[in-house]
């Protein structure tokens, strides 16, 4: 890390990054973007034009509301901030090196995230959602236009990552790769969320898909296509613990690892609270007597963990590695290894229109994908009707909303399936 801020420091110019989505997420980019070392967001875009207007009043920065590519660049040339509503301004403009998505759109931030690399910017991806969803191809795009693709630093999966590369160093094996969810509810809502949403200062979706476990099953899914990892049921197994040191005793570490080699997990509840953890496995006789003087145990299993993870704050260091080294640190290396399908969170009838990642319609499961999963992704299953009624926990299968599959979404997941085909392997 302080090898980075070293070359950050040093650069002649700073560089230059724009960034879709000026919501949680994006303030806080827009932030760590101001007061990183040779780094600097030269323009934002949210459909609420105030939002992104405030990210530059909270830091203030002279900022300039644009809304052609001309003024987009008149206010490059001027030093101030380019402020926007449509996203495609800035994932097309000249002057941009990196491009940030960090909106919770699917369709519209897929179509910024295409022009952002076919104009030759490094993408980098927030949105779990796109990444997720339609990354073999976007990962295969980057590739042909030079430029690298990545997954965020700072959210659980990239953190997990940096674990996963310490433990690869360190000469282990990764077993495991875990998270550490706070409270769980599959079938929270919009409406049943709202003290909770308000607490946290959060968009009422957004804070369902936290609660019923979507989000958790997305970044876990982004982890183990990244690394080559299984899920050992659907859902994973999740125990409830009071601490995390309780895994051995809630999971039998060996016995799935055996099964379905490396897995990603969770547990519920457990304190460190917001932190991550990982499971390696050594059994050289003499580093087992080191770890055991290092109080690790006994092995051939240890446990490592992380006990927070701050989302932007860590975000940096990647956006910089990306630009500087040309270095992704989390794509999709093993295609869709996983992806996390839709279940309903109650009985639903034919003809009904699901309403997404966080609604009232459906929760997502990371599973295994196997050649051809019938099941509906939850990243597309937003604005699709029914052709059938579900009952509650059901799946919800892609031939139940086939007559909604020619859409862009659609589309672009069917390239995406394709490309997982054909990534070359790590």
């Amino acid at each position: 890390m302080s090898g980075v801020l070293q070359r950050l420091q040093a650069l002649d110019r700073e560089i230059p990054v724009v960034i879709v989505g000026a919501g949680a997420m994006g303030r806080g980019l827009f932030y760590q973007c101001c007061v990183t070392p040779g780094i600097r967001c030269v323009g934002i875009a949210d459909i609420e034009l105030d939002r992104a207007a405030g990210c530059a009043a909270m830091m203030g920065c002279e900022h300039r509301v644009v809304e052609s590519a001309r003024e987009v660049r008149d206010a490059f040339e001027r030093g101030t901030v380019a402020v926007c509503r449509d996203g495609a301004l800035l994932a097309e403009c000249e002057g941009a090196d990196v491009f940030i998505e960090a909106s919770n759109c699917i369709g519209p931030a897929a179509r910024f995230a295409i022009g952002a690399v076919e104009s030759g910017k490094h993408l980098v991806l927030m949105n779990s959602e796109v990444d997720l969803a339609f990354g073999p191809h976007l990962a295969a795009l980057a590739r042909a236009n030079g430029v690298v693709y990545t997954s965020c630093d700072g959210d659980q999966h990239g953190v997990l990552k940096n674990l996963a590369d310490d433990l690869a160093l360190w000469g282990f094996d990764l077993v495991m790769a875990g998270n550490i969810k706070g409270f769980l509810d599959r079938y929270a809502n919009p409406t049943t969320i709202v003290p909770e949403a308000d607490k946290r200062n959060l968009g009422y979706k957004m804070c369902t898909a936290y609660t019923d476990g979507t989000k958790l099953g997305i970044e876990m899914a982004l982890l183990a296509n990244a690394l080559g990892l299984a899920a050992p049921v659907p859902g994973m197994h999740g125990p409830r613990a009071r601490c995390v040191r309780e895994v051995f005793d809630l999971i039998d570490v060996p016995g799935e690892w055996q099964r379905v080699g490396p897995f990603v997990d969770y547990v519920l509840g457990a304190q460190p609270d917001g932190g991550v953890f990982a499971i390696g496995r050594c059994d050289h006789p003499y580093q087992r007597g080191m770890m055991s003087y290092y109080k690790m145990g006994a092995g051939p299993f240890y446990l490592f963990y992380r006990p927070y993870h701050l989302c932007h704050v860590e975000a940096m260091a990647g956006i910089a590695e990306a630009f500087l080294d040309g270095r992704s640190l989390l794509e999709p290396s093993h295609g869709f290894r996983t992806n996390v399908y839709a279940y309903a969170k109650r009985p639903l009838a034919c003809g009904e229109t699901l309403d997404g990642i966080g609604g009232y319609a459906c929760y997502g499961l990371i599973e295994n994908c196997g050649e051809q999963h019938p099941g509906l992704p939850i990243c597309l299953a937003e604005g699709v009707t029914l052709a059938r009624a579900v009952a509650r926990d059901a799946p919800i299968l892609l031939e139940d909303v086939a007559c909604e599959a020619a859409g862009f979404e659609f589309e672009l997941f069917r390239q995406a399936r394709t490309a997982s085909r054909i990534l070359p392997r790590p």
